[in-house]
């Protein structure tokens, strides 16, 4: 029997994961030996990382994650921070944004800047590029970029749902191409991850009683190629 094909997302996360170790160890160890060993280790992340994406250069990437090193708990590699804002209104639209980098239809999302709360950070994420003043109303689902190949970089992605409490429609003219409100029969296109939260989010939107989306553990995370969540669970929780 042939062993399982390995998928691109797998090795993107084993060496993310690998990095993430050797980088930590190197920000702690005081071992001459120690670091040795680590800065080998994040070389052959840096090559599986490599091997996983051809546009990727092992060398440019080791100089980055070598440059990336802080020191002690400052250095503790853990996934970067988003959140995002569900942002209905009265007619059961859903505000969405085209970003300009990528020219792909999404719902308001931004780094977890230091110094606010998620919650405050969504509110001024929406504001920024929409125009839209909002009120949080729940946390809707927390998901993991990698873990749902929707990121190459490790990101836990924090999703609201928000309603409209005042503001004009107003797009951010350097992140934004475009701005709107769209029923679900209407949505833009290309429309990044609908697979992914449409239901949840429409769902919520309506008023359901949906349960905090979040990836379940995994018995054995290392052993299960290619076990990638095909989709959000629902409320047989």
């Amino acid at each position: 029997m042939e062993p399982p094909r390995l998928a691109e997302a797998d090795l993107v996360r084993w060496a993310e994961s690998l990095a993430g170790i050797a980088r930590t160890g190197l920000a702690f160890t005081e071992s001459l030996y120690e670091r040795e060993r680590y800065e080998e280790v994040l070389a052959v992340a840096a090559d599986i990382r490599a091997h996983a994406d051809d546009r990727v250069d092992p060398i440019e990437t080791l100089d980055e994650w070598m440059r990336s090193i802080g020191k002690g708990v400052p250095g503790y590699v853990t996934p970067k921070v988003t959140v995002g804002a569900a942002v209905g209104n009265e007619h059961g639209e859903l505000l969405l944004i085209q970003r300009r980098d990528s020219g792909f239809w999404l719902f308001p999302t931004g780094w977890a800047d230091v110094g606010y709360s998620a919650a405050e950070v969504v509110v001024k994420e929406v504001r920024e590029e929409t125009g839209i003043e909002v009120e949080v109303v729940r946390l809707i689902a927390v998901l993991d970029g990698i873990r749902q190949r929707i990121s190459r970089t490790p990101i836990y992605s924090l999703l609201f749902q928000c309603r409209p409490v005042g503001g004009e429609l107003a797009g951010h003219p350097l992140e934004t191409s475009d701005v709107g409100w769209f029923t679900r029969d209407a949505l833009p296109e290309p429309l990044a991850g609908y697979d992914l939260w449409g239901d949840r989010v429409f769902a919520a939107l309506a008023g359901s009683d949906v349960d905090v989306y979040f990836e379940p553990p995994r018995r054995e995370p290392w052993r299960h190629v290619g076990s990638t969540d095909a989709h959000m669970r629902g409320s047989e929780r």
